[in-house]
């Protein structure tokens, strides 16, 4: 995305005294589970985009403004204008470039702010050559260090599907053109610095183009890139706007996060040859940017896809410029894509705060670093009300944070806290709020450990000190892996871990902890799973003063299906258009009995599917449940006889395919 913008500049305070919160408040259950570990937080998590036509790109007020956010990445030269961008001398033919917006520039900016740097490398009308010298010039002659870099910035825009508006050069605009050059790129880069990871653009599952093939293609963007470049590259580039018309519509868009980070390792995991990292190098909602549901929407995605284990949400971006003025939630919102006020006015006047004035979003950044920073991990946290988000963090220090969301915009809400793993000491914690229309968030000591109140339409951060320290626990044990899984069992490993005496293994059930069994082993395998389900599980390192480690990493993984079932299920999208498909259902009899007739049900994994009319069966739906049965034609199965029907389904979220199959009752083989 690029858009281009005018400033003037003022720095904003950040914190001020805090005032107290209504007392009428409606009562929620938060818990909290420590021993529920997610990912831990990356030095590189908490990121933004900087643009070279941003005439306050790498100044020192907007690096100071930035790193008081938490800010420890920075995006450069700014989305599709990378594509045009030539850094040797610091041009984009057919766009803007500001003075001083140089690589340099841009550097100071970056280690003032003591962030590191994600760069990329012009695809669009670039080459391999000019990305490598790039890299030459930022880490052995001016020896910046810079790591990461993207190979251009959403390639599939090239008009390969039909939209354009992604500049590209090269006479094959195909996936495989893509990656063929990206090989080339990741090789001349990585003969200059080894040591550089190489990113390369993937489509969003659920977003579009994820899932279209097109014309002389061997698959999708992401198949056919993943299976050429994969083996070269060393993470996935995903961007993500989900839109939404409402303050409703948007909020809710979250719930997509945990089936995107799914599908993209899935499809990683079997095309690539080998594990990549995960960037959002650009995220934005589509309603309220500049005002509490962007900032209540920023919290959420950046937390959840940090706990999905993202090494880096970069927000797009630093300034932006106004689009249209309305008021949201009381206040006014331009429509301005910055994470700071670019000073300018819309095309009816109505003119943004001075420049550089944080909008609702930057507190957001704010209040996450103070909750979740570099290195602490973050733990599996539930609210009893859809309206109150809750993320949580466990600390080097042994303290626990809280970043609580309030999405009432009319009431005040107390919420009590509740502790797996965790017992906190008595007095009052530290909080940070930034409350709607507010110009900078509040800190104070303020309410208990087990009660809070979160003002109406807020974000809150609750940092709870332990009752006590413990002495000398145990080391936690290093990611587990899962193998030899089938439909019912899996075998679990992990790296040793030091100062404990037996290890215990505990699968996630929301914020409660299920103990699987335990071992003075590193393997345990573990029986009686359900087929076809996704679980997700932590080991822990006990010693025999009964001190417990910190969690390991999250294992997740699925279990597949029955492989001597009497039934088998193939089910394949045969046709995608971004937001529905055809699918094509081969059942197949399996067994040694003959079937007079049948029966098929199955499930949508997600609310985002839908079944939309079908053939050769008698189809219903209830709820998320298809079910259909045969027809007088095709209802006769011989043992190994099969039958083919199909249908049309809608999604307008990450597609999730049906992992199991009832056939009459009885559970299929799945079939890829």
């Amino acid at each position: 995305m690029t858009f281009a913008v005018t400033a003037t500049l003022l720095t904003a305070p950040l914190f001020t005294t805090a005032q107290p919160a209504s007392a009428d408040a409606t009562s929620t259950d938060v818990t909290v589970n420590t021993r529920a570990a997610l990912a831990t937080v990356p030095s590189t998590a908490v990121g933004v985009n900087h643009a070279v036509w941003d005439s306050y790109l790498g100044t020192n007020e907007v690096a100071d403004t930035l790193h008081n956010a938490g800010v420890r990445m920075m995006r450069y030269p700014g989305g599709s204008y990378s594509d045009i961008y030539h850094w040797a001398d610091n041009t984009a033919p057919g766009g803007y470039v500001a003075p001083n917006t140089d690589f340099d520039h841009f550097m100071s900016g970056v280690n003032r702010a003591g962030a590191q740097a994600i760069v990329i490398a012009n695809y669009g009308t670039g080459s391999a050559q000019e990305a490598a010298g790039w890299v030459r010039y930022a880490n052995v002659t001016k020896n910046y260090g810079v790591k990461y870099w993207e190979i251009g910035n959403e390639n599939y825009g090239n008009g390969h599907y039909g939209s354009n508006w992604e500049a590209d050069d090269h006479a094959d605009k195909s996936p495989a053109g893509y990656a063929n050059e990206v090989v080339a790129y990741a090789d001349a880069m990585k003969a200059v610095d080894p040591t550089v990871k190489i990113g390369v653009v993937l489509t969003t599952p659920g977003n579009w183009p994820d899932g279209l093939v097109a014309g002389g293609d061997a698959g999708t963007w992401n198949q056919v890139v993943l299976s050429i470049a994969g083996p070269h590259v060393d993470f996935a580039i995903l961007h993500w706007y989900p839109g939404g018309s409402s303050a409703t519509e948007a909020l809710s868009k979250t719930d997509q996060i945990t089936d995107i980070s799914w599908l993209a390792r899935q499809q990683i995991n079997q095309y690539a040859g080998k594990p990549l990292g995960i960037a959002i190098t650009e995220m934005n909602t589509g309603w309220g940017q500049n005002t509490q549901p962007g900032a209540l929407f920023a919290a959420d995605a950046y937390a959840q896809l940090l706990e999905n284990g993202v090494f880096t949400v970069d927000f797009w971006d630093v300034h932006n410029g106004p689009t249209t003025a309305r008021t949201i939630a009381g206040q006014q919102d331009f429509e301005d894509f910055g994470i700071l006020s670019s000073g300018t006015c819309t095309a009816d006047n109505v003119c943004e705060p001075a420049v550089n004035t944080p909008f609702a979003p930057y507190y957001a950044l704010q209040l996450l670093s103070k909750a979740a920073a570099p290195g602490d991990q973050l733990v599996r946290a539930s609210s009893s009300d859809p309206l109150i988000g809750v993320h949580a963090a466990r600390k080097a220090n042994g303290d626990l944070a809280f970043l609580l969301l309030n999405r009432d915009p009319d009431n005040d809400r107390t919420v009590t806290l509740h502790y797996d793993g965790f017992t906190p000491a008595a007095g009052a914690p530290t909080v940070l709020t930034y409350t709607n229309g507010a110009a900078s968030a509040t800190t104070s000591s303020t309410g208990t450990a087990i009660t809070q109140t979160l003002p109406k339409y807020s974000l809150t951060t609750v940092i709870v000190h332990p009752a006590a320290l413990p002495v000398g626990p145990p080391n936690a044990p290093g990611q587990p892996v899962a193998s030899n899984v089938t439909d019912t069992a899996a075998t679990i490993t992990w790296p040793a871990a030091t100062g404990g005496t037996k290890y215990e293994i505990y699968r996630q059930n929301g914020t409660t902890s299920e103990q699987w069994g335990e071992t003075t082993g590193t393997s345990f395998t573990v029986h009686n799973l359900v087929p076809g389900t996704r679980y997700t599980l932590n080991v822990v390192n006990r010693n025999n003063a009964g001190q417990v480690s910190w969690s390991s990493a999250p294992l997740n993984f699925q279990t597949g299906t029955p492989a001597a079932a009497p039934c088998a299920v193939k089910f394949a999208d045969v046709n995608d258009w971004g937001n529905g498909y055809v699918a094509s259902v081969d059942i197949t009899n399996t067994g040694t009995s003959p079937i007079a007739s049948w029966n098929l049900s199955f499930t949508w994994p997600t609310a985002w599917q839908s079944f939309n009319g079908g053939w050769s069966g008698n189809w219903s739906a209830s709820g998320r449940t298809v079910t259909v049965s045969n027809v007088d034609y095709n209802g006769a199965l011989a043992p190994g006889a099969a039958t083919n029907i199909g249908f049309v389904a809608g999604y307008s979220g990450p597609n999730v395919l049906p992992p199991r199959f009832t056939l009459n009752g009885q559970l299929c083989r799945t079939l890829s």
